[in-house]
């Protein structure tokens, strides 16, 4: 089958993408801004890629065309199509489906899907359980929307069938690991990606508002998280975090199968003890311990998911805690990318202001009182940009001893939103309507000793090696 992916560079279709040629497909795409590393990670798999929508490409003659949800109807101030491609498929009658369909359709059918949804941890918890799978012998297929570092791919089918078969009526089903987006599949098909995956093992790790350009409020969250749980089937799993009254509202709504908790004392499997070393508990039974390098008491939840979902294809606690100990994490998860004159400086993706907040907390439980940190971040989610959590950045910020907010782009005002804090220079909190400001004002403000955490969901114009130039420059 030849397929062509519409916004085959984003991280959901490019993994989708790989996969499909892993199978054997003939994959082109095309997207607008062909840029590294996607592009060059698809090239290097022969994957031929188009810049921009052309509605020429209706000549290819794939047999299908597979649209990512960042294509829709739009006009441009001119009234042309945005994307004219699209208009041309439909023009024609062409054949056209969602990634989350075509995959459903032609990689996840036939496997033990095992899928992570939740507001945070989602990429950080699929490759924590993908590692686990991988070191129990069972070679599980994974699409991840990040690169975990064990791994060093985002994307792959696994093995046909499971090598270490379980002593279950599907005990043989080959396992594949996803991560299990609450955002919308299409233009044309407005339900969340996850109600395609059909897992027999749901991981809910936790739910809060987010997502404000599709959802009005988080009951209709909360009920797309229901239809997901519809879709397990009575032999499945549903793993929820035990301390989230949302999910415990989404469950209340019905549910057809087995339920197991964690996070809570008194869930099916809690942690003790310090996020960088812990015992884990079931039923009230040290089952595992767990000493690893990542901290903050949401990887530890994160952990306990993972061990959790393992569990029900049958990882013994043991042997998934012994994994976890050499799980590096994921590329832009607290990622050092280098140090200057002693500054330490950080990408991570937190972008939803729990996020944040936990991101700095863990930090600064690792390093203590002492160490000062410093948080540079950009509200760049579409929810972020509405201003929908703007009231929520100083409580998000408050475990840094400093704030630095990047506000192009924004309708709202940042220096407002932050100042409980203090705003303006020598106070807690500065923003800045540029990069190069931004990295002159925290350049200016390290000193020895600080670690500088940069948040974003994108790229933030290049920060990270702007910031260790200029720390160079300074020192």
């Amino acid at each position: 089958m030849h397929i062509h992916i519409l916004g085959i560079c984003g991280t959901f279709m490019g993994g989708l993408a790989a996969l499909a040629r892993e199978a054997g497909h003939k994959v082109t795409g095309c997207d607008a801004g062909v840029y590294p590393p996607m592009s060059d990670q698809l090239r290097a798999l022969g994957i031929d890629l188009i810049e921009g929508f052309g509605a020429d490409q209706i000549a290819l003659q794939p047999d299908m065309f597979v649209i990512g949800n960042m294509v829709s109807r739009a006009r441009l101030p001119d009234g042309t199509p945005k994307f004219p491609l699209m208009e041309a498929i439909l023009d024609a009658g062409l054949p056209y489906t969602s990634g989350p369909q075509w995959l459903a359709e032609h990689v996840l059918q036939g496997r033990h899907v095992l899928a992570v949804a939740g507001t945070h941890g989602k990429t950080t918890t699929t490759s924590m359980l993908a590692w686990i799978l991988e070191n129990a012998g069972q070679q599980p297929g994974f699409l991840i929307g990040g690169v975990p570092l064990n791994f060093g791919l985002s994307a792959r089918l696994g093995a046909a069938q499971r090598p270490v078969p379980a002593s279950t009526p599907l005990g043989a089903t080959p396992l594949f690991v996803i991560e299990a987006d609450e955002y919308d599949t299409a233009f044309f098909d407005k339900r969340s990606k996850f109600v395609h995956y059909r897992p027999r093992t749901a991981v809910l790790n936790n739910l809060e508002f987010d997502h404000a350009d599709i959802f009005d409020d988080l009951a209709a969250i909360e009920r797309q998280f229901h239809h997901l749980v519809r879709t397990v089937p009575p032999s499945g799993r549903v793993v929820t975090n035990g301390l989230e009254e949302s999910l415990a509202r989404v469950l209340h709504t019905g549910c057809w199968s087995e339920v197991t908790s964690f996070g809570a004392a008194v869930s099916d499997f809690y942690a003790v003890g310090d996020p960088q070393a812990f015992d884990v508990m079931h039923q009230g039974r040290r089952v595992a311990r767990v000493e690893w390098s990542l901290t903050g008491v949401h990887n530890q939840l994160n952990a306990l998911a993972a061990i959790t979902a393992a569990h029900h294809v049958g990882v013994p606690p043991e042997q998934a805690a012994s994994a976890l100990a050499t799980f590096q994490n994921v590329k832009r998860r607290m990622e050092l990318r280098g140090t200057v004159g002693g500054v330490a400086v950080y990408d991570d993706f937190a972008h939803h202001p729990t996020a944040l907040r936990t991101t700095l907390d863990g930090l600064r439980r690792s390093l203590g009182s002492s160490a000062r940190i410093l948080a540079v971040f950009e509200p760049r989610s579409n929810t972020m940009k509405l201003g929908a959590m703007k009231s929520q950045l100083p409580w998000a910020l408050e475990p840094a001893d400093l704030a630095f907010c990047h506000t192009a782009g924004l309708d709202w005002d940042a220096a407002k939103a932050l100042a409980p804090l203090g705003v303006g220079p020598g106070q807690r909190a500065q923003t800045a309507a540029d990069i190069d400001t931004l990295v002159a004002q925290v350049a200016q403000s390290a000193r020895p000793g600080d670690h500088v955490v940069c948040m974003s969901n994108g790229g933030f114009g290049g920060i990270h090696a702007k910031l260790l130039q200029a720390l160079a420059t300074v020192r």
